[in-house]
């Protein structure tokens, strides 16, 4: 549900005036700082956190104090304080907590007693779980990520010095990349209303709002979630989960004692390796089994993907008599790959807690993330006097050096000198640009920019049985009016068939509205906001699929047409007008609107040239000859359609000036209908067809996730109906896969298209994220996942499809093989292997 989506959360203090400055060091007996340890005030219930070198700062009124410091591991300590008018240093050195194994009663069958503690703690889970109705209270947010080092190239880019400065680090890679803060009020209600409204953010070197998306790592929960999800979908199992016996092995080593209260420190150990599982310790207090504190780590062992290692400590303490919460939360992560070193911390400081609020009426509704419309425009002096951790010296001079480098290129961008460097940056454009590397310029105008892009001509060229080799050259120049948030663009298409002698061209004009705009306000993709709406105007004469949908990428057409003798592609010529609307309102609708003429030119094969041939040739008309006898005739068509898109409870971020959607627990329903209008513009076509779809992801955690899709409808009107506005059902014969969820895998391209009054289509898969082959050495080792489902479509007894599959996915986190085996019309159809792109990484890539 999130910014792709990774979490956590922060602290604010009293706006009065402060009396006194209390600030001071934290170190063990040995003299090394104890990183982010915790200080709380006994007196107010409020408290802050040192930093990564174990210094602290907090303000308190003129008074007495008792000030608590705890860290994981060490024995608490507190001293008193007066806070006068002038400002103080208080140190502090934690001794390790002496453990205590006296009157440690072992079972008679040799059970060790961390086993009878996690019991008690699992009885105890679900009752803390639920321990509050609501609360709210504050969160502060910092996070911070450093190289360690960098490569001089990744994925091919070379990286020189310009950009190792403009990321801020030195020329051996090391320094920070990122470092943001936030502060959010949090409020929570059973069962599951939740509002979070983010008071400031700040983002060194950018005015974005820094990573203030909340979230609590809740060790009563059976499944624990890290980062959203995005390294583990299926979450990990808690060390005092229902199941925990079954996953964990646990060793008691010892207790201490804390306010006359006796806390057990557990050795937390996976049975097995390569589940979802922590390893750490965890600390539980003695009597009524509360969680006192906890020090767990996950690594490749834990099917973390990714990242290397992830660390996660938390301290709690008690809200009210009954009622304890986390009070700091550190979580840590490195990352080791394609030649980058990284480390990072989040650290989330929670205060102010409230166990017995009172909300007004509608306060919880869709909006569930606020952004104050100050949010990026506090200054420093506002910063350091509500930050609860002190900076450290590299986290002040990368605020220092980025912030004052953001001013200067935002105060110099309407200078004409500035304007002139970055255009000279760009460089001059050579013919490898043109030819197979693109390129982008811009004006730099920060009035009204203009931009031109220019796709490189050997990546478009394509080969097909009708035009042959087939050049293809576009480019899209672009005009932007920030202050009223339009953009104005046209791409002009040309395309020459080498074969066919056939040239054509045609255009696009693209007026954009929306309310965000690149560069402004954190840089929000407006594909993904709200508000926002797309006009497009086009026109020409362009080269079409009979199948709209594009079954057959014309790449993989050329392979198999050049390679293997078989032109699977049909394609039309056609002189076109099309308008297209779409856009989404504040309630989450989605809709999209376009009328269309096409005045459609059969065409024929004229080349049957290939590189390896095959005897006798397999090439086949150019038509779908599985569906037609002979070629269609020219005709004109004029086609009106609309489709409504809506998710049920669909929860929003809003930001000052737009809102993002995050989705809901319900699926997207989504209907279309499409009318032939006969007799206008000379048009032949007399037709009227809808479809309603109901798509979902269900995460079922440990179990996997579970994709379908399903789809009604059908012709209420067929009088006159060409091949291209059949209802046709996204088939494929190739060895590469075709889009996931949305086609049939073994299924052929034309044969089963309808015009029938009433369709049904299928599509389920599951994936099971590790469950299963997490039991076979090599597979869990890699990290390969299984998948499987059915994809099957029926319109009547002779015209069906069913196809059921099963495949390993996430291999390199990349790529996804499938063995499908199909039925057509009631008979066996074809065994066949289907490559594609499904896991970590794959499956959030799509392809055009």
């Amino acid at each position: 549900m999130m910014h792709k989506i990774l979490p956590l959360l922060f602290i604010v203090f009293s706006t009065t005036a402060f009396a006194g400055k209390i600030t001071g060091t934290i170190k063990d007996d040995k003299g090394n700082a104890l990183s982010y340890a915790s200080i709380s005030v006994k007196e107010k219930g409020g408290g802050t956190t040192a930093n990564q070198q174990g210094h602290y700062l907090i303000e308190l009124p003129a008074g007495d104090y008792t000030l608590v410091v705890q860290y994981v591991g060490f024995a608490k300590q507190e001293k008193k304080v007066h806070v006068g008018d002038t400002d103080m240093q208080l140190d502090f050195v934690l001794q390790p907590s002496q453990l205590q194994l006296k009157d440690v009663v072992v079972s008679s069958n040799g059970e060790d007693p961390a086993y009878a503690i996690i019991r008690h703690a699992i009885k105890k889970r679900e009752a803390y779980h639920n321990a509050l109705d609501s609360f709210t209270c504050e969160a502060y947010i910092k996070t911070l990520i450093k190289t360690r080092a960098l490569p001089r190239k990744v994925f091919g880019q070379k990286i020189d010095s310009a950009d190792l400065k403009q990321m801020g680090v030195d020329s051996a890679g090391k320094g920070v990349i990122y470092l943001s803060e936030s502060l959010t009020k949090i409020a929570f209600k059973k069962p599951d209303k939740v509002k979070l409204e983010v008071i400031s953010g700040r983002e060194s070197g950018t005015n974005g709002f820094g990573f203030s998306i909340p979230t609590f790592i809740d060790f009563y929960t059976n499944n624990i979630q890290i980062m959203g999800g995005q390294f583990a979908p299926r979450g990990y199992v808690c060390p005092i989960a229902d199941g925990a016996l079954n996953f964990y092995k646990y060793h008691f080593l010892g207790s201490f004692f804390e306010d006359g209260r006796e806390i057990n420190r557990i050795q937390v150990i996976p049975k097995r390796k390569y589940e979802p599982l922590f390893s750490g310790t965890i600390e539980i207090t003695e009597g009524d089994w509360r969680i006192y504190s906890v020090d767990l780590m996950l690594t490749k062992e834990s099917q973390l993907e990714i990242l290397d290692t992830v660390k996660i400590t938390q301290i709690h303490f008690p809200v009210t008599k009954d009622i304890w919460r986390t009070k700091d939360q550190v979580l840590y992560f490195t990352f080791k790959k394609f030649g980058i070193d990284a480390v990072g911390n989040f650290l989330n400081v929670y205060n102010n807690y409230n166990v017995t609020p009172t909300f007004k009426k509608k306060f919880f509704n869709n909006i569930i993330m606020k952004f104050d419309t100050g949010v990026n425009k506090k200054t420093t002096a506002y910063w350091d006097s509500v930050r609860p951790v002190p900076l450290e010296p590299e986290e002040i001079k990368d605020y220092t050096v980025k912030d004052s480098m953001y001013r200067y290129r935002r105060d110099s961008s309407f200078t004409k000198r500035y304007q002139d460097s970055l255009r000279r940056m760009q460089g001059k454009v050579s013919v490898m640009n043109i030819l197979w590397n693109g390129f982008n310029r811009s004006d730099y105008d920060p009035k009204n920019y203009t931009t031109i892009q220019w796709q490189p001509l050997l990546k478009q060229v394509q080969y097909n049985t009708v035009e042959g080799l087939a050049l293809n050259a576009e480019a899209t120049f672009s005009r932007g009016f920030p202050s009223i948030n339009r953009e104005l663009s046209f791409t002009p298409h040309l395309r020459y068939g080498f074969s066919n002698g056939h040239l054509n061209g045609w255009g696009t004009l693209n007026y954009h509205t929306r309310s965000n705009w690149p560069g402004i306000n954190n840089n929000m993709d407006d594909e993904s906001s709200l508000h926002a709406n797309n006009f497009s105007l086009s026109g020409g004469r362009r080269i079409s699929q009979f199948n709209k949908e594009n079954p057959i990428s014309p790449l993989f057409n050329s392979l198999y047409t050049l390679f293997f003798n078989h032109n699977y592609m049909k394609i039309y010529e056609n002189n076109f007008i099309q308008f297209d609307y779409n856009g989404a309102a504040q309630s989450g609708l989605k809709y999209a609107a376009q009328l269309l003429y096409e005045d459609r030119i059969p065409l024929d094969n004229t080349t049957d040239f290939s590189i390896i041939k095959y005897d006798p040739q397999k090439f086949t008309p150019n038509y779908p000859s599985e569906k037609i006898d002979s070629q269609f005739i020219r005709h004109q068509a004029v086609v009106a359609s609309l489709s409504l898109s809506y998710q049920p409870g669909q929860k929003f971020v809003q930001f000052p000036d737009y809102r993002v959607p995050l989705g809901s627990k319900y699926p997207t329903f989504t209907l279309s209908y499409q009318k032939g209008f006969k007799n206008i513009f000379g048009s032949d076509v007399d037709f009227d067809k809808w479809n309603f779809s109901v798509t979902d992801d269900i995460n079922f955690k440990l179990a996997g996730q579970l994709s379908y899709r399903i789809d009604i409808g059908g012709f209420l009107n067929d009088k006159s109906v060409f091949i291209q506005d059949y209802r046709h059902f996204n088939g494929n014969q190739i060895i590469f896969a075709s889009r996931y969820l949305y086609s049939f895998q073994a299924a052929p391209y034309y044969a089963n298209s309808t015009t029938a009054s009433f369709y049904s289509t299928l599509h389920v898969e599951h994936h099971f994220n590790g469950l299963l082959t997490n039991k076979i050495p090599l597979f869990k080792r890699l990290n390969w996942n299984l998948v499987a489902g059915t994809n099957a479509f029926y319109v009547n007894g002779n015209n069906n499809y069913v196809e059921v599959f099963g495949g390993l996915e996430n291999i390199f986190k990349l790529l996804r093989v499938d063995i499908v085996g199909s039925y057509l019309n009631g008979n066996n159809g074809q065994v066949a292997v289907r490559i594609g792109l499904g896991g970590l990484l794959g499956g959030k890539i799509k392809l055009e």
